[in-house]
């Protein structure tokens, strides 16, 4: 299995911008734990948001990046449990034809992808991995 450790997507030229199109529905943990996804553990704090996808899939945000990346469907329910959408930023992203790891930043939980999985980066040393099935439902290639 590649191990995959500091790449940078943006010097990378198969890697392309795509922005995520998706709500969501979000819960604001009420104590520290774990949520584990088919990519492996994504642990969170207490205040972090426990996220649910369009797809069922299931992944956590720090409370400090999640205003930056949603926002609620309802006017002034800021930090609110309930469907938010994604804010369009723009990501990084590349598909790998081989089954890797990847930790979600320095010393974060390692996350496992089959071949045809996406790596994702978010911010130079912040990653994620998506299912190729659920990539394609929610990202959109930028223009």
């Amino acid at each position: 299995m590649l191990e995959l450790a500091n790449i940078d997507l943006r010097t990378d030229a198969d890697a392309r911008e795509y922005v995520k199109d998706e709500v969501v529905g979000v819960e604001f943990a009420q104590a520290d734990g774990a949520l584990i996804s088919r990519e492996g553990p994504n642990h969170y704090r207490t205040g972090d948001a426990l996220i649910t996808g369009s797809t069922g899939d299931r992944w956590s945000v720090s409370r400090e990046r999640f205003d930056l990346k949603y926002e609620p469907l309802t006017a002034g329910a800021e930090g609110v449990d309930g469907p938010h959408r994604a804010k369009p930023l723009t990501v990084l992203a590349k598909q790998l034809h081989e089954p890797f790891t990847i930790a979600r930043q320095a010393g974060g939980d390692v996350l496992k992808a089959i071949a045809e999985d996406w790596v994702m980066q978010y911010a130079p040393g912040d990653y994620g991995v998506v299912e190729n099935a659920r990539f394609q439902q929610v990202y959109r290639r930028k223009t």
